[in-house]
C-alpha cells in the first residue's frame, strides 16, 4: 500500500486562496510562523500576479500597514472591518484573536459583508487563534484550517540553527549520529517552534548535548493542560518484566517499524496491541516498559475523566485526547482496563441518551482509520464486557493473552523484585519459593516480599526463605478466589489471542495447580 503524501500547509491555504475564499480560519498558537508563512504566500504570488499587502491587526496596536504604519485609530472590531471592505488595498489581513468579537450579532453580521465584498477584490481575511470558536450563523462562510505543527523537516533546521550558534558542534552527539538526531526529531514532533528551540537550548545548558528524556519533558506540559490524558515517567525497562518472551519479541519487532525506512519498505505505522488476562500478571508494567524501550512518551486515557455531563462535551473530550496523543506522536496511547470504559455500550441509547456509543464510535473510527505514530495499548481483565466491534481484525495489529506465569517466570520475578530491594537473588532458595507459589500472580509475588521485608524490618532482622515462605502460606492468591473468571478467560483465549509466553502455566503446572486447590 503506497502511503499518501500530506499536502504542506502553506500549499493547502493557496489552493483556497486561489479558490477564491474570503475568510480562512486558522487553528494555531504560533502567531509567528503563521505570519512568516502567510507573508511568504504573498511573497510568491507577488512574483507571480499582483503585490499583496500584509496588514496584521491586533486589539492592543490597531492596523499595522507594513513596518513603520500603524493605524492605532482601528483598535475596534467593526472599524477594521469598515476598513477592509472600503479601502482599495489587495492584500492579506490578519486578525489576531479575533474570536470572542465573532460573538457579537453585529460583528457576526459584518464578517458576512465582509465575505460578501470582498470575493472579487483580490482581499483575503485570516482569523488567527489558538482555539476554534465560529458562530453557527458563520460555519458556512468560513474555511477552517487546522495550521500543522512543525515536520520533522522544520524541526531539523531548527536543530541545523542551533548547531551553527554553538562554538564546536563536532561534540555534540546529533551533529555526528545520524541515526541519534532522528530519534531527537522525533521526541520533538508536536511541539511548536519555540517550544522546540527553547527546549533544545535547555537540554545543552543542562547536560551538554540533546538530551531525549528533558525534549520529552516538555511534552509532559502539554498532555497535562489537555485534562483528559495523564502523561506517565516510566522508570520501567524491559528487564523489569519477568517472562512473556513472545511478547517481548513481538514489541521490539514491532518497535523498528516507526521510523521513515520501514514506511519506504512498505511497512504500515503499527496500529496497537490488546492484552488480556489475569490482573496483576504485568499487563500494566508492559506498557510502562514499552514506553522505556522505545522512548516514546506514555499518555495514560483514563476513560472515566471523558465523559462529562455537559451535552457534547464527552465527545469532545474524546477527540481532544485524540488530537493531543497525535499532537506528541511517536507517542503511546495506554488504555488500562478497557472494559470499564466501554461496557456499557449495548444500553447506552437508553440510559445515557447515547453518550457512550458515540464516543465509542469515534474512537473505533480513529483506529481503525489512523495514519498517526500513535499506537494504542489497551489492556483488559474481563473479556465478556468488551464489545465485539473492538476485538475484530484490523483494530489491533494484535490481541495477546497473559495467562499465570509458569514456574520459570516465577523465579524470575523473584529475581526481580529481590534485586529491586538490593537483595541477591542467590542467597534464596528460588526453586522452592517458585513450587509454592503455582497460581500466584506477579504482584502477587511482589507483596510476597514486601510483606517478608516488614517482618525482617520489624525484628531487625535480614530478609531470608523463611520470611518468604510465611508471606506465601499467609496469601490467598487470586487465582483462587477467581478462579471460575480465569477459566472463561482461558478458555476464550485459546483460540482468539496469542500466548504471551513461550510455555504454558496450563500445560506445565495444571497438576500442581489441582493439588494446592484440594489442600
Amino acid at each position: 500500500m503506497i502511503e499518501k503524501k500530506k499536502i504542506p500547509i502553506t500549499k493547502r491555504i493557496e489552493y483556497l486562496i486561489r479558490a477564491r475564499y474570503s475568510i480562512l480560519y486558522i487553528v494555531s498558537s504560533e502567531e509567528a510562523r503563521v505570519i512568516d508563512s502567510i507573508r511568504n504566500i504573498a511573497f510568491e504570488r507577488a512574483k507571480k500576479e499582483r503585490t499583496k499587502e500584509m496588514c496584521i491587526w491586533s486589539i492592543t496596536k490597531g492596523l499595522e500597514m507594513g513596518e513603520n504604519k500603524i493605524l492605532a485609530d482601528l483598535r475596534e472590531p467593526l472599524k477594521v472591518l469598515d476598513h477592509i471592505i472600503e479601502e482599495d488595498i489587495e492584500g492579506f489581513f490578519i486578525l489576531k484573536d479575533f474570536h470572542p468579537y465573532m460573538k457579537d450579532p453585529v460583528v457576526m453580521r459584518k464578517l458576512r459583508d465582509a465575505n460578501r465584498a470582498i470575493k472579487n477584490q483580490y482581499k483575503n481575511i485570516f482569523i488567527l487563534s489558538p482555539i476554534v470558536n465560529i458562530p453557527i450563523e458563520l460555519e458556512k462562510e468560513i474555511a477552517l484550517v487546522d495550521f500543522d505543527l512543525p515536520s520533522k523537516e522544520e524541526i531539523d533546521s531548527i536543530i541545523e540553527l542551533i548547531l551553527r550558534a554553538i562554538g564546536n558542534p563536532t561534540k555534540v552527539n546529533v551533529y555526528n549520529d545520524q541515526l541519534f538526531r532522528d530519534k531527537v526529531i522525533d521526541a520533538a514532533l508536536g511541539l511548536t517552534a519555540e517550544e522546540a528551540e527553547n527546549v533544545f537550548a535547555k537540554s545543552l545548558v543542562q547536560t551538554g548535548d540533546f538530551d531525549i528524556d528533558i525534549i520529552l519533558s516538555e511534552k509532559e506540559q502539554i498532555i497535562r493542560k489537555s485534562g483528559v490524558l495523564e502523561y506517565y515517567k516510566t522508570m520501567y525497562d524491559f528487564q523489569d518484566v519477568g517472562g512473556l518472551e513472545n511478547l517481548k519479541a513481538w514489541i521490539k519487532r514491532r518497535g523498528l517499524a516507526f521510523t521513515d525506512k520501514a514506511r519506504q519498505f512498505g511497512l504500515p505505522q503499527p496500529k496497537g496491541i490488546l492484552l488480556i488476562g489475569i490482573p496483576g500478571c504485568g499487563k500494566s508494567l508492559t506498557a510502562k516498559a514499552i514506553s522505556a524501550l522505545w522512548k516514546f512518551p506514555l499518555l495514560r486515557l483514563d476513560v472515566g475523566k471523558v465523559f462529562s455531563s455537559l451535552v457534547g462535551s464527552s465527545e469532545e473530550n474524546i477527540r481532544r485526547a485524540i488530537q493531543t496523543a497525535e499532537s506528541i506522536a511517536p507517542s503511546i496511547l495506554w488504555l488500562d482496563e478497557l472494559e470499564k470504559g466501554f461496557s456499557g455500550i449495548g444500553s447506552s441509547n437508553v440510559s445515557d441518551a447515547g453518550t457512550t456509543a458515540r464516543v465509542f464510535g469515534t474512537f473505533l473510527t480513529w483506529l481503525q482509520e489512523k495514519e498517526s505514530s500513535v499506537f494504542v495499548f489497551a489492556t483488559s481483565n474481563n473479556i465478556s464486557q468488551l464489545p465485539p466491534e473492538l476485538l475484530r481484525k484490523g483494530r489491533f495489529d494484535e490481541i495477546f493473552y497473559i495467562d499465570l506465569p509458569t514456574k520459570i517466570e516465577r523465579k524470575e520475578i523473584f529475581s526481580i523484585h529481590l534485586r529491586k530491594r538490593n537483595r541477591n537473588p542467590e542467597s534464596f532458595d528460588l526453586d522452592t519459593l517458585a513450587d509454592l507459589t503455582v497460581g500466584y500472580s506477579g504482584s502477587e509475588i511482589e507483596e510476597i516480599i514486601i510483606s517478608g521485608l516488614y517482618e525482617a524490618f520489624e525484628h531487625g532482622k535480614e530478609l531470608d526463605d523463611g520470611k518468604l515462605l510465611r508471606s506465601t502460606k499467609d496469601m490467598i492468591p487470586l487465582s483462587q478466589t477467581m478462579k471460575e473468571e480465569i477459566k472463561i478467560i482461558r478458555e476464550w483465549a485459546k483460540t482468539r489471542a496469542r500466548k504471551a509466553s513461550i510455555t504454558s502455566f496450563e500445560d506445565e503446572e495444571e497438576d500442581n495447580y489441582r493439588k494446592i486447590e484440594m489442600k
